[in-house]
């Protein structure tokens, strides 16, 4: 299926001349804010961006590079990473990016795999994960860090035969050749217009979670197709300020650089962690952001851990507002339709259930947004009118949390492969419990599969569950170098199996309920979508993280990484005394505390099957880490996580 929508046509055919119009025609608009060396916030105009992207090209054309280059890009989101992002594009090379949480081999593997010759790192150590595996990475000769790097980092890399520079020197040195000679900026505006629309613009590998990195080819048509499309989908206005703070190699990430420049917008950047960004909230006041599950859950349970800690009437005013806030919002749904029908609902119905029920809580949750809701928004800036979930699975408990708060959330659908975003909540109308509508520039279908294989490329009827594929302009032009592995997932007629499996609703919304490869078949042909188990087990407050095995098993096991505060605050409220951490996880009350949530959670009346109750779990002491057991993208790595734990897994399995 796919939406008709208005589409704006005015878009240039590439990145960089989007830029320049915004340059020319609300150069004096902000484009960026960002914290400058001592730590106050710094506007930039598109003017004064655009002015340093054109000079930051020419000293890339100085340095070597060129149309159908390849160049590195190690860091994180800083202001400096879109200059050097449009600089690179408006030469006609490519960038290859990466975060700073990746692993010495992996970047030395990508930069030699995508043939990059040059290389950007956010700072010296991330260089010496090169240095150190300089072997591995031998066409790498030229090295440009955002931040100087030690005299010892230079002499290093002097030894290996890397010539290493600064983003200050090279966009000095670019602004000195444009001062001397005038021309050369409009040489490089010259090449923009060389750059058509099918033309790559970047390698982004993905994440590896079942194995090796695969470099996904995007060209500029695959993000500006989304471009055309998202002032219909999304409530922006021109001005806005956006708040970035996800590490931008990541696709979800990446369009969010774009989309406040086609809206004109500012990016105003920060990091995830709370202490940085909620401080940058309340000097920003951001009027949207995006996050990964993982930042929602941490800013609802930092919410409820500070209400806790303040205790008495306040904590007993926010629990109750809290229950108030998310009944009302089911009664308020059922009454306008905002439910995920994957069959003909009786309205006259819905609305003679809720009728009464939603005008009695209305005035208790007016009340309770005006006494307690409102000052915790504060927090966020207060002019924060939405904020986007992407990357992963929202919780139902904080998806509703929000909601109960007034902050309205748009969960999003995408993958790597389509640039990414395939599906948005209707801001107009949001249905929770599904990912929201197909986007317009974008076709998608529900098949039959087996084991994740097509059965059928028939579309299946809206609630029957089967495989998703998508087509459009947005999908990408392959994997680099591998025709292969494109040929697996990319059919003769455009469609691209994204490998999720889901259901479509009668008003066009998709809901997730697994991955196809991460199903798990018990011994007795049960089938369990371990994504909707851990997603349930997550909800409790006790349990940080899960992971559900037991493909071929008689039943479900779990490795569990409990909430280390929640369970520690547990243990002194009870009187249960305990030398360490390590200890009290051994201890047969925090053992039945976990055995009690797991049953809470995961059981009939919550609508799961006898097959998919969890009968053995281990407990984990340590969180799962980015480049251990999690992608960049904090989804699982199964295939390390059954390395790493195989001991405690066989465990989980031995008959009792």
């Amino acid at each position: 299926m796919k939406n008709q929508v208005i589409v704006d046509k005015s878009l240039p055919k590439n990145l960089p001349l989007l830029m320049k119009d915004r340059a020319w025609n609300y150069g004096d608009y902000v484009c960026q804010r960002a914290r400058n060396k001592d730590g106050k916030y710094v506007s930039y105009t598109y003017k004064e961006t655009y002015s340093d992207i054109l000079a930051f090209a020419i000293a890339m054309q100085e340095i070597g590079v060129k149309r159908g280059s390849h160049v590195g890009l190690i860091a994180d989101n800083r202001r400096e990473w879109l200059v050097t992002d449009l600089a690179l594009l408006s030469l006609g090379a490519a960038d290859v990016p990466r975060g700073c949480d990746t692993m010495s081999t992996e970047i030395c593997y990508i930069l030699d795999y995508a043939d990059c010759l040059h290389s950007f790192f956010e700072n010296g150590k991330q260089l010496e994960k090169l240095l150190d595996n300089a072997d591995k990475a031998p066409n790498v000769k030229t090295a440009i860090l955002f931040d100087a790097p030690s005299a010892e980092v230079l002499e290093k890399a002097m030894a290996k035969d890397i010539k290493v520079y600064t983003f200050e020197d090279l966009l000095s040195l670019g602004k000195q050749i444009a001062f001397d000679n005038p021309n050369r900026k409009a040489r490089v505006e010259a090449e923009m217009e060389l750059t058509d629309a099918d033309e790559i613009c970047t390698l982004i590998f993905t994440s590896g979670t079942t194995g090796t990195p695969k470099g996904v080819m995007l060209t500029h048509k695959n993000f500006l197709v989304q471009l055309e499309v998202i002032g219909y989908v999304l409530p922006i206005k021109e001005k806005d300020d956006y708040m970035s703070v996800l590490p931008v190699w990541h696709i979800f990430e990446r369009i969010f650089q774009y989309i406040p420049m086609t809206l004109k917008c500012s990016l105003c950047y920060s990091k995830p962690a709370a202490p940085i960004m909620l401080p940058d909230m309340a000097e920003i006041k951001p009027d949207f952001m995006c996050g990964v599950p993982r930042v929602w859950e941490s800013l609802a349970t930092g919410i409820n851990r500070a209400m806790k800690k303040e205790g008495g009437f306040k904590f007993f005013m926010f629990k109750f507002f809290l229950s108030i806030g998310k009944k009302y919002c089911k009664m308020y749904e059922l009454l306008t339709g905002r439910i995920c029908r994957f069959k003909p609902r009786f309205r006259p119905l819905d609305i003679l259930v809720s009728i009464i029920p939603f005008v009695l809580l209305w005035p208790l949750d007016k009340l309770g947004d005006k006494l307690v809701f409102s000052k915790i928004r504060a927090k966020f800036g207060g002019n924060m009118r939405f904020v986007i979930s992407g990357g992963g699975a929202l919780q139902k408990e904080i998806d509703i949390f929000y909601r109960a708060i007034n902050i309205s959330v748009i969960e999003g659908y995408g993958m790597t492969e389509t640039a990414p975003v395939l599906s948005l909540r209707d801001y107009r109308k949001p249905r929770p419990g599904c990912v929201g509508v197909i986007m317009p520039c974008v076709e998608a279908k529900i098949v039959k599969e087996e084991h994740g294989k097509i059965i059928s490329s028939e579309p299946l009827p809206a609630g029957k569950r089967g495989l998703i594929l998508v087509r459009g302009e947005q999908i990408m032009k392959g994997y680099y170098k591998r025709p292969d592995l494109t040929a697996e997932i990319l059919d003769k007629d455009g469609w691209l199996n994204t490998g999720d499996l889901g259901m479509m609703t009668l008003d066009n919304e998709i809901k997730i309920t697994g991955r196809a490869k991460d199903t798990i078949v018990l011994l007795g042909g049960e089938n369990v979508e371990p994504l909707v188990v851990e997603s349930a087990l997550k909800s409790s407050a006790y349990i940080e993280a899960a992971v559900v095995l037991g493909q071929d098993k008689k039943y479900l096991g779990a490795l569990i990484v409990p909430d280390h505060d929640a369970v520690e605050g547990y243990a002194k409220e009870n009187g249960i005394n305990f030398a360490d951490y390590e200890t009290l996880l051994e201890t047969s009350e925090i053992k039945n505390l976990i055995r009690t949530e797991i049953d809470t959670k995961v059981n009939a009346e919550n609508g799961f099957r006898a097959c998919e109750r969890v009968y053995s779990f281990c407990l984990l002491s340590e969180s799962f880490k980015i480049g251990e057991e999690l992608s960049g993208k904090q989804e699982f790595m199964r295939h390390k996580i059954n390395a790493k734990y195989k001991k405690k897994i066989e465990l989980l399995f031995q008959d009792k």
